[in-house]
């Protein structure tokens, strides 16, 4: 579980207005603070976009005590962001021994504030022997009064009537305005309203409206997103998640799609943005550098912002794939290889029965008969390249298309190498082991002529299927069929055919409604149809790929041939028929 920690801020003496009793306190910065773990000391970094700042309302404390209600000093009226900083409006208490502690921080006695906080999505990176961590997500949880501030970058943001005489009221109140708008971060017309109200409201009702406009204009905006981790998630975990989160932030940029919510922090940022961060992280000072000299470095130097690029194409050539898969997909059955040489996929045929043990109680032995089918991977592949001036103008849409058409070309490779099982040797299919088409008459699969798609010949190719046998030529291994696989041509024909009919009449009834799932090929141009069962029981074709590399593979590398980067997709791939039990093929006319 992440610990409560606390950090400690300083802020300008003078700011402290006695009347209202606020004051306007710098309660965190940037700056590296000096801890200590474990592991030996390191710098913490509280990054100002990393605070939730949900919680406008938070104690202020007499030097951390939580041990007594006493030490209880006021609260927090608003806390905000401003240049990096996180700044905050506190009130005290009107109670009386609160009173001197005021009076310490008006002139100046006590001026040192600190916060206590919960932090995680710790991110750890080295610069030389310093290790330095950088939180992901900071929950303030208390504001304190102390005398051992820490971080020497933070002040108070002086109050703008404090050179305004006390007894001009018309300017007093004016700078009452002022600060109130500059406390709650205003827009200008809020002041404008304030004092075209004229004297019609006190200062305790101007003070008052800030509060509830500033509140009115939180509430309008969108809840921040933060990151959340599993408890004990080690650094290197969460530097992993967040690697994720923003390659799907830039995937999502290219595609258009909506990004999971721990990625949409990330969808502001561009190229330039993420190529910035990956240099800081990596140590390399940014704040100087030209956009073209960051994504150069970027690209060319030991950052990990390469690694995005291609984590983020690897899941738009994704998407690219999935959405272009083929049909032919849902009949075969997939697996993995080890290597490229080819396999040997081994068939057993069926028992015919148990035979009855004899009176002396012997068990005789059974036999079967075996057959193999084998086919091998090969390895597919193709390059494009993002050029330096497409990195540099940020230009992801055509990172983007790319990566797409590159998912949409290895999908059709596959889609053309399982069509081709089907339709080889005229429209025959792929021989097997037995020397002999996939689609035969020796085979039981095979329409003795063609026949167009209709009620009678789709129960012959039922009946077919159904009175296979097995390797013994003899034993009924009774094929169930599930898919009904046509051309666009046959699409019609085929969905009035397997529509389901509420029948009025036995004539009526459809005796395919609901027992055929409906496959759409585009890649079958004729008036072919076949009927499959399903590959999880009697599988016909089969596909791989290497174990270690499943589906297409993205890499990069620094531009050789062009000012850019250049891509490569690699898909390992391969594809056979294994049985001919499952399926049954028409001509069709």
């Amino acid at each position: 579980m992440p610990e409560d920690m606390i950090r400690s801020v300083e802020f300008r003496k003078n700011s402290y207005d006695a009347q209202s009793r606020t004051f306007e306190a710098v309660i965190a910065t940037e700056t590296p603070v000096l801890r200590h773990d474990a592991q030996g000391p390191y710098l913490e970094i509280l990054p100002a976009e990393a605070f939730d700042l949900s919680n406008q309302n938070l104690p202020l404390l007499d030097s951390h005590n939580t041990g007594t209600v006493r030490a209880i000093l006021g609260r927090t009226e608003s806390i905000r962001r401003a240049d990096q900083q996180i700044v905050a409006t506190i009130r005290l208490s009107a109670a009386e021994d609160v009173a001197p502690i005021g009076q310490r921080i008006a002139d100046g006695t006590l001026d040192g504030v600190s916060i206590g906080y919960r932090a995680t999505g710790w991110i750890t990176r080295r610069e030389g022997a310093q290790r330095i961590r950088t939180a992901g997500s900071v929950v303030p949880r208390e504001v304190t009064l102390t005398s051992n501030p820490a971080d020497p970058n933070s002040g108070v943001r002086q109050q703008q009537e404090a050179a305004v005489p006390k007894d001009n009221i018309e300017d007093g109140r004016a700078a009452l305005i002022q600060r109130v708008r500059a406390a709650h971060n205003l827009p200008e017309d809020f002041q404008t309203r304030m004092e075209e109200a004229g004297e019609e409201i006190g200062d305790d009702e101007i003070r008052q409206a800030g509060r509830d406009e500033a509140a009115a204009i939180r509430a309008a905006k969108p809840e921040p997103v933060r990151l959340r981790f599993q408890t004990g998630a080690t650094d290197e975990e969460m530097v992993a998640f967040l690697r994720e989160r923003r390659a799907e932030a830039l995937a999502c940029r290219m595609t258009g799609e909506a990004p999971s919510e721990a990625a949409r922090p990330f969808m502001a940022m561009g190229l330039q943005d993420f190529a910035r961060e990956a240099l800081a992280t990596a140590g390399v000072a940014v704040r100087s550098l030209g956009a073209e000299e960051v994504m150069t470095r970027a690209m060319h130097g030991t950052s990990d912002f390469p690694e995005l690029l291609t984590a983020s194409g690897n899941r738009v050539l994704a998407s690219g794939y999935q959405a272009a898969q083929s049909p032919l997909k849902a009949l075969a059955r997939q697996r993995t290889m080890s290597d490229f040489r080819a396999t040997s996929i081994l068939k057993l045929g069926e028992f015919s029965g148990l035979q009855k043990v004899t009176e002396s109680g012997e068990i005789k032995a059974m036999t079967t008969g075996e057959a193999k089918e084998g086919y091998a991977l090969d390895t597919f592949g193709g390059t494009f390249a993002l050029s330096r001036k497409a990195i540099i103008n940020d230009d992801l849409g055509g990172f983007g298309r790319w990566s797409e058409m590159m998912g949409r070309a290895a999908a059709e490779t596959e889609a053309k190498q399982l069509m081709a099982l089907l339709t080889v040797n005229a429209g025959g299919g792929v021989k097997l082991g037995d020397g002999v088409n996939l689609f035969h008459a020796d085979h039981g699969n095979l329409a003795a002529a063609g026949a167009a798609l209709s009620e009678t010949s789709l129960s012959a190719a039922r009946l077919a299927l159904r009175t296979q046998k097995g390797l013994d030529g003899k034993t009924p291994v009774n094929v169930v069929p599930k898919f009904l696989l046509v051309g666009p041509a046959l699409e019609t024909t085929a969905e009035k055919l397997l529509a389901t009919i509420n029948a009025t009449t036995t004539g009526d009834v459809n005796p395919f409604g609901g027992k055929l799932t409906l496959l759409v090929e585009p890649r079958i141009t004729t008036t072919a149809w076949y009927v499959f069962a399903d590959p999880a029981t009697a599988p016909v074709l089969e596909y791989a790929y290497l174990s270690s590399a499943p589906g297409p593979q993205l890499s990069s590398r620094d531009g050789w041939e062009v000012l850019g980067r250049e891509f490569r997709v690699v898909l390992d791939f391969g594809c056979g028929a294994v049985d001919h039990r499952g399926a049954y093929r028409n001509a069709g006319v």
